[in-house]
């Protein structure tokens, strides 16, 4: 139901014609991608993980959904100038050691967008995540198992760093990840050098306008040209 909430989202702030091409990157299980070719638009989607690649796959494809193992830092040159979209959902950026990789997927993506194609950006919120920062939290589900997180921030990288732990009836383990947050304004910047200009920015996947303590932001930016 969440997901179709989201695409639901999308589709107003897209405003594509039935049959307008999109470019999911990266689609993970294909949680949008799917719901997205079923609303009527042509689609590609691309991942790196071809284990995620065959739970989207499992979802079903077809004449209007295609998907594509690969780096988005190195789209398909065949993809240049093809989609009238492209959409980046759910934190699926900054994970790159070397910031100029984060540049190189922006630069991809306006690569592949036709002129006047629009990117919708969806990502943590430096500002807001700061606001709210907790060094440590734990909370339980309805199965009895806990969960805690340990974070951790570098405000010269910008690298957020999160110790994952749980522990319940069905076992016990622990992961650790980290994603490089950009402000606002930042992620603008960085867009506008690759001929992105920012013509909107919300709060999350709400029609409210982004705050310096959104958590989360949804940037809807235009190719130039």
């Amino acid at each position: 139901m969440q997901d179709r909430r989201e695409v639901a989202r999308l589709l107003d702030v897209l405003e594509l014609p039935s049959g307008a091409r999109v470019l999911d990157c990266p689609c993970g299980q294909g949680r949008h991608a799917h719901l997205l070719a079923e609303a009527g638009f042509r689609v590609d989607a691309l991942d790196y993980s071809e284990h995620l690649l065959q739970q989207a796959r499992a979802r079903g494809t077809g004449p209007t959904l295609k998907y594509t193992q690969g780096d988005m830092r190195r789209l398909p040159a065949r993809w240049t100038g093809r989609f009238d979209a492209v959409v980046n959902l759910f934190t699926s950026f900054g994970f790159f050691d070397d910031p100029q990789d984060d540049l190189r997927v922006l630069a991809e993506f306006a690569r592949v967008l036709q002129p006047g194609g629009v990117l919708v950006w969806h990502g943590g919120a430096r500002d807001g995540v700061m606001a709210k920062f907790l060094t440590r939290d734990w909370w339980s589900a309805g199965d009895g198992t806990v969960f805690g997180q340990e974070r951790s921030f570098d405000p010269l990288s910008g690298f957020l760093s999160i110790t994952s732990t749980w522990r319940g009836p069905k076992g016990h383990g622990e992961r650790s990840h980290r994603i490089r947050l950009y402000s606002a304004s930042e992620l603008a910047s960085r867009l506008r050098d690759v001929g992105l200009v920012v013509e909107q920015a919300f709060d999350s996947w709400s029609p409210r306008p982004l705050t310096r303590k959104s958590s989360e932001m949804l940037l809807v930016a235009r190719k130039e040209g």
